[in-house]
């Protein structure tokens, strides 16, 4: 335990997709002593706006309510130092992760747009959280001219873009509201708007603008190429999104007093540079040397992994260098459902028997359907499917794809289906470990965190199907703690990443080791997964047609009478 720490602490703020996450977190040795949770209110606007009018939303929209968020940071961490027992003054810094890709539009004092009245109503002034798939034809529109022109910084996001990101989005407003655009005044990732309002000064994270912002090098996609994707579209960068760029780990500035007052701690603790919420797991796993690959596995999926080396990768979903930790190059690959595929598969799918099974048995639904599909042979299911209830993002990077199940029968069961969505979940992450290699990144190790990991059947299933030992996260709140780790460092308690993490982080080595004979039946599936892989994903265009149909049959409905 260095000296001087372990009388210290530091508080790590988690935003989730439904909730904050606060933890208390010891600096010495990174045990986390207190933790609480806060849901946000509105939870995910997907389907009408409820925080508005009500009215029905587009196809693949997904927005969020930026008041939940400060009421959310302000009662998770005044209930987690209440619970800790922590005197406030031996508290030193505070770090921040939050989805990354979610986008909020605000005026020059931070007030985001759908505060004002008069766009209340309008869902392009809300949060577009990180699952909105609304900007997917200008996402196409940016790839195909930046393939046209060869632009540079195409590589470092495998080749594509996906909808998911900052530029899609804004590109998105920019045409469908062109009233909330002209109001914008900043544009930001929802976790520089949260270090500026906890310490009142706007930068802009390096790690998330590289992945989420398209900042490489130094720089952004030209005015020249913005202008001709869309006149009038060129200075969204210099006008909207023009402050610093600060490394991780770095002091943005100062606790903000009334902030201060809210949590009842000291004013003018350090605040660290926002990260990303996958990303900070890297530092609570001690993964952020190359070839540690670390999987953070929750709703959706984040794979991210450090190389000594620079390589394009086709498929990958950002590539930055000291995007993870200084002195390496933070490649970034995911999956945008994992545990939202199990959970749509629970409420939509399960008959009422099991519920009431579950019940009696005092089981979850998902500890019923896991234990029965654990005494299933592999294949006995005699299903393979394709894990994309919201879209591919890695490494076809194609919104418009969905899922897919091949082989029901008659006598298929809940827990085939459900044992056949798990198992393709873990082989689209071989799909992009096989990538990372054959594209000359090495994965050396497999570390994983997140709220999956209390599935033990699950992960041995990751475990048999990579064929790969899995070193799993120590803490619950892995998210949380790392941006404590991170808090760590901006508040100099550490000199760098690597050595706060190697002090705050850790894992349980080869918690689930691969069995060689589970690993050759799921070869055999693995196969069949690959060739429909290819089928639906390169060649076939069913995926794409039937989200047309629904776009065109949706807009229709909005044209009904009295429809909302």
């Amino acid at each position: 335990m260095p000296a001087g720490t372990q009388d210290r602490y530091t508080i790590g703020l988690d935003f989730g997709t439904l909730s904050a996450r606060a933890v208390v977190v010891r600096v010495g040795d990174g045990t986390v002593v207190a933790e609480a949770v806060h849901d946000f209110a509105h939870g995910v606007m997907d389907r009408t706006l409820d925080a508005g009018d009500g009215h029905t939303l587009p196809p693949d929209f997904a927005l969020e309510v930026p008041a939940d968020y400060i009421e959310a940071i302000e009662r998770s961490v005044h209930d987690a130092m209440q619970a800790s027992g922590v005197d406030p003054e031996a508290v030193i810094g505070l770090g921040v992760d939050a989805t990354s890709s979610t986008v909020v539009v605000t005026d020059a004092q931070g007030t985001p747009l759908c505060e004002r009245p008069e766009f209340a109503n309008n869902p392009h002034a809300y949060i577009k959280l990180w699952k909105h798939h609304g900007g997917q034809s200008q996402a196409e529109r940016i790839v195909e001219l930046a393939r046209q022109r060869e632009e540079s910084w195409l590589g470092r996001y495998g080749g594509t873009l996906s909808s998911e990101m900052l530029l899609p989005k804004i590109l998105e407003t920019f045409e469908e509201a062109p009233e909330v655009y002209a109001a914008t005044e900043e544009v930001l990732d929802v976790l520089d708007w949260l270090t500026w309002k906890l310490t009142g000064r706007l930068t802009y994270a390096a790690g998330d603008s590289g992945y989420k912002r398209m900042y490489q090098d130094g720089s952004y996609p030209s005015r020249d190429f913005l202008e001709a994707l869309a006149p009038g579209f060129g200075g969204v960068f210099e006008e909207k999104m023009s402050h610093e760029v600060l490394p991780l780990g770095a002091r943005v500035g100062g606790l903000d007093a009334e902030f201060a007052r809210a949590f009842g701690l000291p004013e003018g603790i350090a605040v660290a540079s926002g990260n990303i919420d996958a990303h900070v797991h890297a530092a609570s796993v001690d993964a952020v040397r190359p070839g540690q690959l670390t999987g953070i596995l929750g709703t959706s999926v984040c794979w991210v992994l450090p190389s000594a080396r620079y390589h394009d990768v086709p498929g990958t979903f950002g590539v930055v260098d000291g995007g993870i930790a200084d002195g390496s190059w933070g490649f970034e690959c995911g999956q945008s459902a994992v545990g939202d595929c199990f959970a749509w598969f629970i409420e939509n799918c399960v008959p009422a028997s099991y519920i009431a099974e579950a019940e009696e048995r005092g089981l979850t639904v998902f500890g019923l359907l896991a234990e029965k599909a654990a005494q299933q042979e592999i294949g006995e299911h005699g299903l393979v499917a394709l894990d994309w209830w919201n879209g591919n993002r890695s490494i076809l990077v194609d919104g418009n794809l969905t899922g897919l199940m091949v082989g029901q029968t008659l006598a298929t069961t809940p827990e085939d289906q459900y044992r056949a969505i798990q198992e393709a979940c873990c082989f689209g992450a071989r799909v992009i470990i096989e990538n990372f290699e054959e594209h000359g990144v090495p994965v050396d190790e497999i570390r994983v965190a997140g709220g999956l990991l209390k599935d033990s059947f699950l992960m041995q299933m990751y475990a048999d199907i990579t064929r790969r030992p899995l070193s799993t996260a120590t803490v619950v709140q892995a998210g949380a703690q790392g941006s404590a780790i991170f808090a760590a460092v901006a508040a100099g308690a550490y000199p760098d990443l690597p050595s706060a993490a190697a002090s705050m982080g850790g894992v349980v080595e080869n918690a689930y080791v691969p069995r060689e004979e589970a690993s050759r039946q799921y070869d055999r599936l693995y196969e069949q997964y690959r060739h429909l892989y290819e089928l639906f994903g390169r060649e076939d265009p069913t995926m794409h047609a039937l989200k047309e149909i629904r776009r065109d049959a949706m807009a229709r409905r909005a044209l009904r009478p009295g429809a909302r």
